[in-house]
């Protein structure tokens, strides 16, 4: 089933919640479901194998977290969740405590940089859910810290995610020693055919429940690009920065350049910190911690934060470098415009990746507006006066867009540097 992505007008209840939850629920004034919530929370009370599908910023964890501690509060068994990277683990982690700690039902969160005696204590106090990386719940399996023998849910968050960072062969190994009747839900921003394959050989008759086309961006989300070389990217970037007084997550392909663009900003007078995998978990716990506090301006990520950076109010996600994986655009961008809010997001793309520009606008089944800083620009293209520059990947070598809509976009866009 295929669903718009507005906002529901709906409440809470009629969807089969317990009155307890809904209690829950109201103390921490969440009112109105969104879509996915909507669609998934009554199939999975069901005791239904649900597909999710759902840009990001829309609740997908609350769709499995609350038909989980519901059923676990009726029943035997343990409930076990796998995320891709820590942060999102304990993200997750936080939105169960507030659910579960009422019903007596106790979480454990596992997850590489952690401490093992620490979470080895957690599991002696017989947790009800665990949330994991594949990785560190496979140690704990290997030192029989966790047995998996009574486990009656499964739910794989941001899946997808899951199979790009390598996991699939950890994942596999996890699912074969847990008992084929459990309930599976999997939950994604987007759906490849590996996912699919693996739905077939892991779900019993799946529900898809599909709230947005795969691959959709976050509807309240404004998308600029500037085409820039390379040479110039941290000359613009000052300009932006300039720009925007609100919290900014910016994203660099490496972490090598992360490294470098923090320190630039730092030199530029303006609050950085970075999150990448060469920053141990307490360094990026300080840094996502900062960045949610307004200690720092910037935060400066990899894609590992692409997903599971639950932050209110980012004002602006900035694409410093292209995603190497096309279909991470829209998970980076999902960081801003959550919840409902208006967001926007801006793409830096050196001349030679109109490659890349136009794989993201297929997946978004939308264009990317161009725009240009005058201050900039005047300095990186040297053309006659009589033939100003216009920086489009959709133009012939006559310099007339090659359709209509290229035209609509580039005489009807104004970026906010021109107003």
């Amino acid at each position: 089933m295929t669903d718009k992505p507005a906002q529901s007008t709906q409440s809470f209840y009629g969807l089969g919640i317990a009155p307890k939850i809904l209690d829950i629920l109201e103390r921490i004034k969440f009112k109105v479901p969104t879509p996915i919530q909507l669609k998934a929370i009554p199939l999975a009370i069901e005791g239904k194998d649900v597909i999710g599908i759902a840009q990001t910023g829309t609740g997908k964890t609350h769709s499995f977290a609350i038909p989980m501690v519901q059923i676990l509060a009726q029943k035997k068994g343990i409930g076990l969740v796998l995320a891709p990277t820590r942060e999102l683990a304990i993200q997750i982690d936080e939105v169960f405590q507030g659910i579960a700690r009422p019903f007596g039902i106790r979480t454990a969160c596992l997850i590489g940089g952690a401490s093992m005696q620490d979470q080895v204590r957690a599991l002696r106090n017989k947790p009800r859910v665990i949330i994991a990386t594949p990785g560190r719940l496979i140690d704990h399996m290997t030192q029989w810290n966790v047995v998996l023998d009574d486990a009656v849910m499964l739910v794989l968050d941001e899946a997808d995610r899951m199979l790009d960072m390598g996991f699939t062969p950890q994942v596999e190994k996890i699912l074969r020693f847990m008992p084929k009747e459990r309930q599976t839900m999997l939950f994604s921003a987007t759906i490849p055919k590996e996912i699919m394959q693996m739905a077939a050989k892991h779900m019993k008759l799946p529900v898809n429940v599909e709230i947005a086309p795969s691959g959709t961006a976050a509807e309240r989300v404004t998308h600029e690009l500037f085409v820039v070389k390379k040479d110039f990217k941290l000359q613009l970037l000052g300009k932006i920065l300039a720009q925007y007084h609100g919290p900014i997550l910016l994203f660099s392909r490496t972490k090598h350049n992360a490294r470098k663009i923090t320190r630039s900003i730092r030199e530029m007078r303006h609050s950085a910190a970075e999150i990448h995998s060469d920053r141990s978990l307490s360094q990026r716990r300080e840094a996502l911690s900062g960045f949610k506090s307004g200690k720092y301006k910037v935060l400066v990520a990899t894609d590992i934060a692409s997903r599971g950076i639950d932050v209110t109010g980012i004002e602006l996600v900035l694409n410093y470098d292209l995603p190497d994986d096309t279909e991470n655009y829209v998970h980076r961008i999902g960081r801003t415009g959550r919840a409902g809010n208006k967001g926007h997001a801006i793409s830096f793309a050196t001349p030679d990746q109109k490659g890349n520009v136009r794989d993201i606008e297929k997946l978004m089944r939308a264009p990317l507006p161009i725009s240009k800083h005058p201050d900039i620009f005047q300095e990186q293209f040297t053309q006659s006066s009589h033939h100003p520059p216009r920086h489009s990947y959709h133009q012939s070598s006559d310099r007339r867009p090659k359709n209509n809509y290229g035209q609509k976009r580039h005489t009807q866009h104004k970026s906010k540097f021109y107003r």
